[in-house]
Formats: structure tokens, C-alpha cells, sequence
């Protein structure tokens, strides 16, 4: 005997009501779950703890979770500038540029935005020097320069914004090492604009050095660059105005000898003041 069609939606209906009421007492006793927040203050304290102890993976963990968590809370800010460190010492550099510019630009006001522009440049300054460099004997002239860029401009706005900032120092240290390598970069591509018969590219790559970055060491091989270049070209005035500043600046005897002169002595102690931005007056 088959059921009509109201019979068998009843019957269907008794069998899911039964269904439902006995999953709801099979779960009875295992009650709902909760997760456990913990306080900002709490998960800030642990991430410090971290931090110090030097376990920046699980620190970054706890200081993410507070952006997502208590995103206008009372240590936001500074759990911020926390997690720029943490990745810094990670070793992750975009994360830790990202989260600097982040916070440079929500806070372009905060009283220690000063260290946002600090680890941002110092970020790119380690990015462009290379964990291996040292041991694999690269020449860091040779290599991009974008890096080592970026962090001259961090480092030179830190200092136009903030020069009394405790980090002014160490920043005006790196800088005079990032001119003095941007400039040589400059002459590595000079060198290698000669070596195919470019002439007017390794020209005008010289004349940057000489306009861009006086006071380097890279002023003088510039300068015989552009000798060369010049009278590859037939500019022949040129030339001898390049030749003629050679001369002035590093003496005649010592033009084609780079190495017979000390590198002390060949920047006279007012331009070395001027080129370590009297650090060291």
C-alpha cells in the first residue's frame, strides 16, 4: 500500500524533527566553543618578551594578531613599530619596508616616526649589501644600485626632518658610505660604456659623478673618463677643461697615477667635514 503525497510529507517531517532533536542532545554536553582572546596588553607583553628573547617569528605572530584584533587600541601604535623591527630582524625586507611606510604614513606625526624612516632605510641598506657579499668577494658596485638609492633617501629625509634624532649619527655615517658606492657604481657603468665604444654615454656618466657626488673618491677617475671620452669624440675643449679641473684638484704629476697618492690626502680637511656632514668636527 503506498502513502498519498500529504502521508509521506508528514512522515518525512516526523523523520527530520527527530533528526534534529537528536543531534542537539548528542551536543549537549560538549557545549559551544569559545575561543580565548587575550587582552591587548597581555598579547603586547608576550610579543615584547619575544622580541627580546630573540624569537621574532612567534613575536611577529603575536603583534599581527593585534592589528587585526585591537587595531585602534592603546599599544597599536606602538606594536607597530614593533612589528617593522621584527621583520627587519627576520630577515624579511619587504615586510619590513611596507609596514614602515605604513606607518609613515598614518602617523607622519608620532613622536618616534623618526625610527619608521630609520629602519626603512637601514632595511634597504642591509637588502643592498647582501648576506654573502663579504665572503663571495662581490663588488658592490657592481651590483643594482635601487637599493642602496632608497636608502640614501630615507636616511637623507630622516635627517632633513629630524637631525637632532638619536639615529641622526649612525644615519649620516651610512650615507657617506652610500655616496661614496652610488658614485662608484657610476664609473663601473662609465668603465663599461668604454669598453664598447660608447663614448658619449661614458661621458655624460663621468660628468654625473663630477656634478652629483663631489667630494668622493670617484671625482678623479671621473674626470679622466671624460678626458678620454672627450677626445674620442673630437670635443677637444672639453677635454682640456676636464684635464685642466684634473689637474687643479689632483695635481699634474699624480693624473695618470691614481695609486701614487694616499687616499687621505687627496681630500683636504675642509672637504672631509663637508663630506661627513661635520660628524666628526
Amino acid at each position: 500500500m503506498r502513502l498519498n503525497t500529504s502521508n509521506r510529507l508528514f512522515h518525512l517531517s516526523g523523520i527530520l524533527f527527530i533528526s534534529l532533536l537528536l543531534s542537539a542532545c548528542a551536543n549537549t554536553d560538549s557545549g559551544p566553543v569559545i575561543e580565548d582572546i587575550q587582552p591587548e596588553k597581555d598579547l603586547y607583553a608576550s610579543a615584547i618578551v619575544k622580541l627580546e628573547g630573540g624569537d621574532y617569528r612567534l613575536a611577529i605572530e603575536d603583534l599581527e594578531t593585534m592589528e587585526a584584533r585591537y587595531p585602534y587600541g592603546r599599544y597599536s601604535k606602538q606594536a607597530q613599530l614593533e612589528l617593522i623591527y621584527a621583520y627587519y630582524r627576520l630577515n624579511q625586507p619587504a615586510s619590513a619596508k611596507a609596514a614602515a611606510s605604513r606607518f609613515i604614513r598614518l602617523h607622519p606625526d608620532h613622536e618616534h616616526v623618526d625610527y619608521a624612516y630609520y629602519l626603512k632605510g637601514l632595511t634597504a641598506f642591509e637588502e643592498n649589501k647582501g648576506p654573502f657579499d663579504q665572503y663571495l668577494g662581490i663588488d658592490k658596485a657592481k651590483k643594482d644600485s635601487s637599493r642602496a638609492r632608497d636608502s640614501f633617501e630615507d636616511f637623507s629625509t630622516l635627517l632633513l626632518r629630524f637631525p637632532n634624532s638619536e639615529y641622526a649619527a649612525d644615519a649620516r655615517i651610512r650615507m657617506v658610505y652610500l655616496r661614496n658606492l652610488l658614485a662608484e657604481h657610476e664609473i663601473h657603468v662609465a668603465n663599461h660604456y668604454i669598453s664598447i665604444n660608447a663614448w658619449l654615454a661614458a661621458a655624460n656618466r663621468a660628468k654625473y659623478v663630477v656634478e652629483n657626488y663631489q667630494l668622493t673618491p670617484s671625482v678623479k677617475p671621473a674626470l679622466s673618463i671624460m678626458v678620454k671620452a672627450y677626445t674620442e669624440l673630437g670635443l677637444l675643449d672639453n677635454a682640456n677643461n676636464a684635464q685642466q679641473v684634473l689637474e687643479a684638484n689632483f695635481g699634474q704629476n699624480n693624473v695618470n697615477n691614481e695609486e701614487s697618492v694616499p687616499q687621505d690626502t687627496q681630500i683636504p680637511q675642509t672637504w672631509f667635514k663637508r663630506l661627513t656632514f661635520n660628524l666628526f668636527d
